[in-house]
């Protein structure tokens, strides 16, 4: 009886986008190249969306975009430090430091 090793299979809650992805993008001095976010912690990541629609409630209509597929996009990002993606965030506007809401 020989036993077989298996890579780990991924998580059923693991989401895996379908399809290429929308990415927003900033003009450079060689053409264009994909915005990377700042998460909550301070880690870099690239982001995506699963649409025009949702890409543009997040970040406005006049943001520019490419379509990529998820290795292509990872492939781009990780040399410069972002080994994460995040597909579908919403826009939560930043509290400016040193502001602290107080009690009235």
């Amino acid at each position: 009886m020989s036993h077989h090793l298996y890579a780990e299979d991924p998580e059923p809650a693991d989401r895996v986008p379908a399809g290429p992805l929308f990415v927003p993008v900033r003009s450079g001095p060689a053409g264009c190249t994909a915005r990377l976010f700042r998460t909550p912690l301070g880690g870099r990541t690239a982001v995506a969306f699963t649409s025009p629609q949702r890409l543009a409630a997040a970040l406005g209509g006049g943001q520019p975009w490419i379509r990529l597929a998820e290795p292509a996009l990872r492939a781009l990002a990780e040399p410069v430090g972002a080994t994460a993606l995040t597909v579908d965030p919403r826009y939560v506007p930043d509290v400016p430091r040193g502001r602290h809401l107080r009690a009235a």
